[in-house]
């Protein structure tokens, strides 16, 4: 996983964003991976909490966690874990 610095996100659109900007680093194909995979799930729960601009809210954290736990047997074992891993170091940035 890459350690990129980046600002604290506040909102859906930031997160979008800073999701968008990993495809023009140089990050590993592990990385990009799981951002594509989680962006659907992030989608998915951030329409029933508003728009893009709406800040990230606890709620939305939890619900975007569920889904993503409901999804589980759609990876293989060692995605799961790239999924996971890369959804607990995102979430720090929020």
């Amino acid at each position: 996983m890459s350690n990129l610095i980046v600002p604290f996100i506040t909102t859906v659109a930031e997160l979008y964003q800073h999701l968008d900007n990993l495809f023009d680093q140089d990050v590993d194909s592990n990385t990009l991976f799981a951002s594509g995979y989680l962006r659907g799930f992030i989608s998915l729960s951030a329409t029933e909490f508003g728009d893009e601009q709406q800040a990230i809210c606890p709620a939305l954290l939890a619900a975007i966690s569920d889904q993503l736990s409901q999804a589980k047997a759609e990876l293989s074992p060692q995605d799961n874990v790239i999924v996971q891993n890369f959804w607990l170091a995102l979430q720090k940035l929020v």
